[in-house]
């Protein structure tokens, strides 16, 4: 047994062989050649001064019956707990990385019979008592570029939470101005039974007084009920998005309480700032980016392997074969090792794992720039959804009114003169539910171009 005081000088050497072999760190600083263009929203204007992205979601949607289901969605949305949840591992590897650069720590404690030859008739005892460590010195990087990988797949879970949360609570929004819409609808339709009911009713005394034919009559009665069969699609309508609504709030089916869609405040200060505030702003663009960080660090991993491997053990503790000398000086022992272990032929494993890296990396650059453009096009597509909702408002708020004074006047003039008949006044009538019905299709798509350009700039995380 080689004494300790000899053991702690081989350590030195050691020690300082691996101080002189730490200026050898192959792994190579993080780089990209990835860009935000400044081009990513097509024709759509940027103002660099403001975004909305940065305004808290209570900001845009006023709606207090909206902002409690958003508050009920986050905390009890089980997606968004999932995505709490993986976090927490992704926080537990990264921690694991940093502890990696410690010694390792055992102890270990045995008593038993030791039989010193075979010749001998009766065996001795033996009591040990001894710590064993380990260390592996991180020459080459390896450790420090597994952390920064573990560091970035931390941050990028982080980022997947927010992601998530950005997504519910468009989610939420846009559902709930569905029901909104399916609930107007409604009204509408029954507002228009009411009508053709008493058109029926009309038609029939017009009979009678031989203004009009049978025909006008069985044909506004077919028109009543045309319009009383599409009530039970709306009706399933709403229970299915009240279903969709329960689901993102965590909860068992059930109703759901909200206002009506033309009280709706429509948030009209839009702005999109500059495409490159994306990589602060959306979530899912930050996930990607940093996934590329991460696969660009197991690359220094993989590359590490093709070089020796430095490893520092130790042993210190007790041994005596009587008890009573246990803790006599004597019984003390002490012992430094290290070694140098060089990769020689492990059957092409090093260079596969490189290749896996470097293609993982590679599939990582595709993907961030597939987000990027999606979250171009997404921002895109909504503003410009907006604009053209705008553009409909005027005209559909004139064909409404010119429609309604159709049905008057087709009505009238089918009372008292023959300057029309029974069909004029149903297609008047088809025209204007379907002109109504439009409106609230335009009202809805407004909100939800609202909602899907707060949610394509990365709003509703912060």
């Amino acid at each position: 047994m080689i004494h300790w005081k000899k053991q702690y000088t081989i350590f030195v050497q050691v020690s300082a062989f691996s101080i002189v072999l730490f200026s050898c760190d192959v792994a190579r600083p993080y780089t990209t050649s990835q860009t935000v263009p400044d081009s990513l929203y097509g024709e759509t204007g940027a103002d660099s001064s403001k975004n909305m992205a940065v305004l808290s979601w209570k900001e845009i949607f006023k709606d207090p019956l909206l902002q409690d289901l958003i508050s009920e969605g986050i905390a009890n949305n089980l997606d968004l707990k999932t995505a709490a949840a993986n976090l927490k591992a992704a926080e537990a590897n990264f921690v694991q990385s940093k502890q990696a650069f410690l010694p390792s720590l055992s102890g270990n404690a045995s008593a038993g019979a030791y039989d010193p030859s075979s010749s001998q008739a009766s065996a001795s005892q033996i009591y040990q008592l001894y710590a064993l460590s380990s260390w592996q010195v991180d020459i080459w990087g390896k450790l420090k570029s597994t952390k920064r990988s573990m560091y970035a797949t931390y941050l990028a879970s982080e980022a997947y939470q927010q992601a998530v949360q950005t997504q519910l609570i468009a989610n939420i929004a846009v559902t709930y101005y569905q029901l909104l819409a399916y609930d107007e609808q409604l009204n509408i339709v029954q507002q228009s039974l009411d009508v053709y009911s008493k058109d029926t009713e009309t038609m029939k005394i017009l009979k009678n007084s031989n203004v009009v034919t049978g025909a006008a009559v069985v044909q506004s009665a077919a028109n009543y009920y045309a319009v009383k069969s599409t009530v039970p699609d709306i009706k399933n309508n709403i229970r299915q998005s009240e279903n969709t609504m329960a689901l993102l709030l965590g909860r068992t089916p059930g109703p759901v309480k909200r206002d009506a869609i033309f009280n709706e405040q429509v948030y009209s200060e839009l702005s999109v700032g500059v495409p490159a505030q994306l990589l602060a702003n959306r979530p899912d663009v930050k996930e990607a980016e940093l996934q590329l960080r991460s696969n660009f660090e197991q690359i220094n991993v993989a590359r590490t392997a093709f070089y020796p491997a430095l490893t520092i053990t130790g042993q210190a503790g007790l041994y005596a074969t009587q008890l009573n000398s246990f803790f006599n000086a004597g019984a003390f022992f002490a012992n430094i090792v290290g070694g140098l272990v060089q990769p020689i032929f492990n059957n092409g494993l090093n260079k596969q794992k490189l290749k896996v890296a470097q293609a993982n990396y590679e599939a990582a650059e595709y993907n961030y720039s597939k987000v990027l453009l999606t979250a171009g096009q997404e921002v895109s597509n909504a503003l410009y959804q907006y604009q053209m909702v705008e553009e409909k408002f005027s005209s559909r708020k004139e064909q409404i009114a010119n429609l309604e004074k159709a049905v008057y006047f087709t009505k009238e003039l089918l009372k008292y003169t023959s300057a029309t008949n029974y069909t004029d006044v149903l297609t008047s009538e088809q025209s204007l539910l379907s002109a109504r019905q439009s409106a609230v299709t335009d009202k809805l798509q407004q909100l939800q171009a609202v909602v899907n350009l707060y949610a394509a700039l990365g709003g509703g995380w912060k």
